[in-house]
């Protein structure tokens, strides 16, 4: 039986649905941490993207429980980067993350309260992950140097899960030499906010890296985007646009986002993640 502060185990990759990777992850962590909850936050973060799934996870971060969290967004998987398991003070949240060593983890971390140690894992020669999670394994051999997932996270983030303390699973290293990612592009001026795309949700509302307090109290907007110029009311929900119409809303994660009332607005826009628009207020309504 479980004690109730180990919580759960969230899940986050890149690894999509059609294959049977994600599954196969968490099989190992339940062999090796038996009724260990496994929450699944995306496998839909676009293939070795690893600044959106970054960006997944920051938004995830402030609604989780106690527990571990494992996040794969892996493109130099094999390469000399680093595989890390951190772990977190605040008392709230998962204690643990674990995943490579590329930028995907730091943002929620900070989102978090930050950092207090680190550890770099690492495959002893002829040794199994599990067992330097001091866990009995019965899992097959594997040499692959392709699926961290499955043969040095999954362990583990098992092992973490069931109690064994950071230090005994690697190597410390400084807290400061995590890989950090630029942050999306904000800029603030007089007559206006440049501001990237950070992400386009699944109904095409685009995600903005500014916030309100970025615009003042302005009630409409000039949206200047690569394609064309248009007109947007700021809103404060989707219902308050008639259909087909523009609009500025505060999302649910506190940014500002161009919404179109039951169309994409970032197909209406013509824009993509990565992209900078520029809001310059006007005169509303």
């Amino acid at each position: 039986m479980k004690s109730p502060e180990r919580g759960s185990v969230f899940f986050l990759t890149d690894y999509g649905g059609a294959d049977e990777f994600a599954g196969v992850v968490r099989a190992v962590v339940a062999r090796h941490a038996p009724g260990a909850p496994l929450v699944d936050l995306t496998h839909a973060v676009p293939p070795f993207d690893v600044r959106a799934g970054a960006l997944a996870l920051e938004r995830a971060a402030p609604y989780l429980g106690p527990g571990v969290v494992l996040a794969v967004v892996d493109p130099g998987v094999g390469s000399q980067r680093r595989a890390v398991a951190v772990e977190r003070a605040a008392p709230s949240g998962p204690r643990h993350f674990v995943g490579p060593d590329n930028g995907l983890l730091p943002w929620a971390l900070d989102v978090l309260g930050g950092t207090i140690s680190v550890v770099a894992l690492a495959r002893a020669p002829g040794a199994e992950p599990a067992e330097q999670v001091a866990t009995a394994s019965t899992e097959p051999s594997s040499s692959s140097r392709t699926f961290d997932g499955r043969d040095l996270f999954a362990p583990v983030v098992a092992g973490l899960w069931s109690g064994v303390p950071l230090r005994d699973i690697g190597s410390p290293v400084d807290v400061d030499s995590l890989v950090r990612l630029a942050r999306p592009r904000l800029v603030v001026g007089a007559q206006g906010v440049e501001a990237e795309v950070q992400w386009v949700d699944g109904f095409g509302n685009a995600q903005l890296a500014a916030r309100p307090d970025d615009v003042g109290d302005a009630a409409a907007f000039l949206v200047v985007t690569r394609s064309t110029t248009c007109r947007a009311a700021r809103v404060g929900t989707f219902a308050e646009l008639v259909e087909g119409e523009l609009g500025v809303v505060e999302d649910a994660n506190g940014h500002l986002a161009l919404t179109c009332n039951r169309q994409a607005a970032a197909t209406v826009l013509g824009v993509r993640e990565g992209d900078v628009v520029t809001l310059k207020p006007v005169a509303g309504p």
